[in-house]
């Protein structure tokens, strides 16, 4: 078992214990809505500074274009959201499920546009080949961990949406825009595992 296995594990088994005030999306439709579920990888690359694997979706896709995301999609029917992270990952980075060391699901997060997001923990080493599907990935890069978990680089903006303002997070990396729901999910796992204790 690697460090970082052993401190991520940690991490995320202590982190169930705590009551954290988690962010959620504000543009929920009310109502009884079935929400769509959905898993995303990630994917935390094995590094003395270990690193998140992110995409930049292409502009021209129909759902969320040229916005920053984890590797995830859709469960297919029967289909866990491990299950499904480690497929979407193969599916859009080449990522295969062997070279992926699950540490576990973390906070579902619900979106205005009726997904509930199960977020994957997982390590992979530091020279995984990656392989991105072009129909689905422009590019991808790796972000510091510590950076993006750390509470003083996740800035809270506000929008207009229906008549109503609403919150959401934004963390600027170098040239990297991460915003919505990444960001989100990135807050609420910094929150969660409390990398910076």
């Amino acid at each position: 078992m690697s460090a970082l296995f052993a401190r991520l594990a940690d991490l995320h088994r202590s982190g169930q214990a705590l009551d954290v005030e988690l962010h959620h999306d504000t543009r929920l439709p009310d109502g009884g809505q079935a929400f769509r579920p959905a898993a995303v990888l990630a994917a935390v690359t094995e590094r003395e500074r270990p690193g998140v694997l992110l995409i930049h979706r292409p502009s021209n896709m129909r759902a969320h274009p040229g916005q920053i995301a984890f590797p995830g999609g859709k469960l297919d029917p029967g289909e866990t959201p491990v299950e499904a992270a480690l497929r979407e990952a193969w599916e859009e980075l080449g990522i295969r499920d062997q070279d992926v060391r699950v540490v576990g699901a973390s906070d579902q997060y619900l979106t205005g546009s009726g997904f509930d997001i199960t977020p994957v923990i997982g390590v992979v080493p530091p020279d995984i080949e990656i392989n991105p599907n072009p129909t689905e990935v422009a590019q991808w890069f790796e972000a510091p961990l510590d950076f993006v978990l750390d509470p003083a680089n996740q800035k809270q903006h506000w929008i207009e949406f229906e008549g109503a303002m609403h919150r959401y997070w934004g963390i600027q990396w170098g040239e990297h825009n991460i915003w919505g729901v990444t960001a989100a999910i990135l807050v609420n796992l910094s929150r969660r595992l409390r990398w910076h204790g």
